[in-house]
């Protein structure tokens, strides 16, 4: 009997914060949080978000910092609007270093929860096919997780939740989302600077900047790459 109560408390363990973020997912979703990150009411805001970055220059780090990385853990669609507004209240070198980590901090939440929840989940009833693949993505885990940062067609939150469900280490998944993320962040916070005199957020990024993105992402699968080649022609 306590051997079944220790089970069933793991299980709840497992699965309560994946019910919370769910939750608050849903509540966000109803209370139509990312109506308020459009890009007409940051407008209409920005003297308001200059002046108490001015008058409170930590404690305003903190919240958009803050405020960042719970978006990104309830995966709003609010990315680009906010990452200009860093640039804008912030600037192109503090407001990128501001948007990373709190994008990070959010990845590494829902990474976290997923894993724990749906990771084990999977793995417990995983075939043939899972464990090959696991088994790529952990000997090539960098690489891999470089390219799909880089490259910018993979939606952010897909990503998180595709890599919980390998058993990849949680400091490369720090690690490679930092600075996977840092070169798009850096454009998109630059761009911040005009956010006073933008017309729509559509169209922001040209089509050489996705594919320099594109190409750099492949970049980083290049290793993996020469890992396999080395298996099967070891000569």
């Amino acid at each position: 009997m306590h051997k079944a109560m220790n089970m069933n408390t793991k299980k709840i363990g497992r699965w309560l914060p994946l019910a919370i973020l769910v939750i608050l997912i849903g509540g966000a979703w109803l209370a139509g949080l990312d109506g308020y990150f459009t890009l007409q009411r940051l407008q209409m805001r920005k003297t308001l978000f200059l002046d108490y970055a001015a008058a409170h220059p930590v404690l305003s780090a903190a919240l958009f910092t803050g405020a960042y990385a719970a978006t990104a853990a309830l995966s709003l669609p609010v990315a680009t609007p906010m990452t200009l507004l860093g640039g804008f209240v912030f600037g192109p070198w503090a407001g990128t270093l501001l948007v990373v980590t709190g994008a990070t901090a959010g990845a590494a939440i829902l990474f976290l929860i997923a894993r724990s929840a749906l990771g084990n989940a999977l793995r417990e009833k995983a075939g043939p096919l899972y464990k090959k693949i696991e088994t790529g993505m952990n000997e090539n885990a960098v690489s891999f997780m470089l390219f799909m940062r880089l490259v910018p067609i993979f939606p952010f939150f897909v990503v998180n939740i595709v890599l919980a469900l390998f058993n990849v280490g949680l400091r490369a998944y720090i690690l490679t989302t930092f600075f996977g993320i840092m070169p798009a962040s850096f454009i998109y916070v630059n761009l911040g600077g005009a956010l006073a005199d933008m017309d729509s957020l559509s169209d922001l990024i040209s089509g050489r900047t996705l594919l320099a993105f594109t190409l750099l992402g492949l970049l980083a699968l290049v290793p993996a790459l020469y890992k396999e080649f080395r298996k099967k022609n070891p000569r």
